[in-house]
């Protein structure tokens, strides 16, 4: 049984989960042990426990424990569930010593990344036709992006962190008292700011589910500088998403019919 969400091959037994990993460019399988290894030294219970792992099989494979919950994708997310989605994720980065994480690759679709891909699917662009409003949104989302510090001045200090790396509500689990998290391939150095802006601005927050943002970010303590950084990663990754949902297959479709109309809105309430 693979999920609905899934980019690799899951198949779930009763107490075990087995991942196959189809590519590797990246190192995601060598990041996905390193993660799961990691939390479990220094926060168990948070994540799988790894079992066992063949990373140099034809098709990477990893053996984890299954964790019981229902992802939180797909419905709405109560208080009690955002609390403990926060509580879970500080857990994740305070745990790991700071030493530790700063020794970690960067997570896969860092700043540098994201801004890459942005101008790679921007040049794509031509091969749709977008509404006049996603093209509008578009326009103004590069016009940001090009005057933006992340473009101009790189990435900022912040406290290094170990940062899960992947939004989608799919990836956190609900069983009755406690959110724990799955879904480690593009794992790696972060920064809390930019993890909470993924989380935030992923799609699935609400193409399918009801995600209260503001009451989800009230629950973190930001310095000044991670709230100015945090509202920059937000736009970033609305920008992102935009051009992801622009280019979709229309004979193919991932989402519902007008979701890139929907981001483009969402885009232009971040840059106002």
């Amino acid at each position: 049984m693979t999920s609905p969400w899934a980019t690799h091959a899951v198949e779930l037994l009763t107490d075990v989960v087995i991942k196959r990993f189809r590519t590797c460019s990246d190192g995601e399988h060598e990041r996905e042990w390193r993660a799961l290894t990691l939390l479990e030294q220094y926060s168990p219970g948070v994540a799988p426990s790894p079992l066992e792992a063949d990373l140099s099989a034809a098709s990477p494979t990893i053996v984890m424990s299954r964790l019981a919950g229902s992802p939180l994708r797909g419905a709405r997310v109560p208080p009690d569930q955002l609390l403990s989605m926060a509580q879970t994720m500080t857990t994740m980065h305070e745990a790991v010593p700071r030493k530790v994480a700063a020794d970690l690759p960067l997570r896969l679709w860092n700043q540098h990344h994201a801004v890459r891909g942005i101008h790679v699917r921007y040049a794509r662009l031509a091969e749709r036709v977008p509404s006049p409003f996603v093209t509008q949104a578009v326009t103004t989302g590069m016009s940001w992006l090009q005057r933006s510090r992340l473009t101009t001045t790189g990435e900022p200090y912040m406290p290094p962190i170990f940062g899960q790396a992947d939004g989608n509500l799919a990836n956190f689990l609900w069983d009755g008292t406690q959110v724990r998290v799955v879904d480690f391939e593009d794992s790696g150095r972060s920064d809390r700011a930019y993890e909470l802006a993924d989380v935030v601005e992923h799609v699935s927050a609400w193409v399918d589910s009801e995600f209260d943002t503001l009451q989800f970010l009230g629950l973190f303590d930001l310095t000044e500088s991670e709230a100015l950084r945090l509202r920059e990663c937000r736009r970033l990754f609305g920008l992102l998403w935009l051009l992801v949902l622009a280019l979709e297959d229309p004979s193919n479709p991932r989402n519902p019919p007008g979701t890139a109309e929907r981001q483009a809105e969402r885009l232009m309430g971040l840059l106002g």
